[in-house]
């Protein structure tokens, strides 16, 4: 069944986001996807996160559909221009990649090409507009395509927003149901209190979002996560982590809270991000 399909019967979805590698060896990528396509209802392939050159996502994406598996291919502004981006989009359908998720993409000072320029020829909702003129039959420059995609389009939504930025979100999201984004993910979340005006705001009935489950490999993380990333990370916590005779275990069950809390909630599923744990989903999955 198609993720669209499953969305729409209102089954609880989960997402694994699954790294491309930085090179040509695609077996780790392929192997850990294989093994939780029972328990996954698509695999989130990132396009160059934080910045970090990688093959693309969609060659990993390629990759992926190749096996059999449901992909969500992510496409960013900030490498390609239009005429690039419109292309991969084409591509992508072509290779029977159905589901695309549009973000703007880190800056690449942030990553490990410094020097790197980014492109931005068009923003994230000029992406959205490219995206729903090409499933008209025609592109951004209004010339007539031979067949046209159907996509089922996301988007990523900032659900820790509170007061005027809050709203800045709620108005960016009504735009981008406009343009034809369906289902939102958004940042990882531990404490479910953080992100109350959110949930308080936004009618989880109607409006497809799913919080992204961070696996915390390490209490070193956790607490990196909270003192850098401005993540609400409870010290109670990461002392549970720290006291846990089995720490990897109790890791994995503090994520399995976190996905029945979010189902609980009324979320539209969840996406669970490894952190380079991609041996441990299976496990996970069992727990769930």
């Amino acid at each position: 069944m198609y993720l669209k399909n499953r969305f729409d019967v209102g089954k609880f979805i989960v997402i694994a986001e699954m790294q491309p590698p930085k090179g040509v060896d695609v077996s780790e990528m392929v192997n850990s996807a294989v093994r939780v396509k029972k328990s996954v209802d698509a695999f989130l392939v990132p396009e160059m996160g934080n910045a970090i050159m990688r093959m693309s996502a969609l060659g990993g994406a390629m990759v992926l559909q190749h096996q059999g598996l449901q992909t969500i291919m992510q496409i960013n502004c900030r490498d390609r221009n239009r005429i690039a981006l419109q292309a991969d989009l084409l591509a992508a359908y072509g290779a029977g990649i159905l589901n695309v998720m549009g973000v703007s993409g880190e800056d690449p000072s942030t990553g490990d090409h410094h020097k790197a320029k980014a492109v931005h020829d068009i923003d994230l909702m000029t992406l959205f507009k490219a995206i729903s003129a090409l499933q008209t039959g025609r592109d951004l420059a209004g010339n007539e395509l031979s067949g046209a995609p159907t996509f089922f389009l996301g988007a990523d939504v900032n659900a820790r927003a509170t007061g005027d930025e809050l709203k800045k979100e709620l108005d960016g999201m009504e735009e981008k149901i406009e343009a034809g984004v369906e289902f939102f993910i958004a940042p990882p979340v531990f404490d479910f209190n953080v992100i109350a005006p959110f949930m308080e705001a936004v009618d989880l009935k109607k409006t497809k979002v799913l919080p992204t489950v961070m696996m915390l490999k390490s209490v070193g993380m956790a607490r990196y996560l909270a003192r850098h990333m401005n993540m609400s990370i409870s010290q109670d916590l990461i002392k549970r982590i720290m006291h846990a005779p089995d720490k990897p275990l109790e890791s994995l069950t503090i994520a399995t809270e976190i996905v029945a809390e979010a189902k609980g909630a009324g979320f539209a599923g969840v996406k669970i991000s490894p952190m380079g744990w991609e041996s441990k989903l299976q496990k996970l999955m069992d727990m769930m």
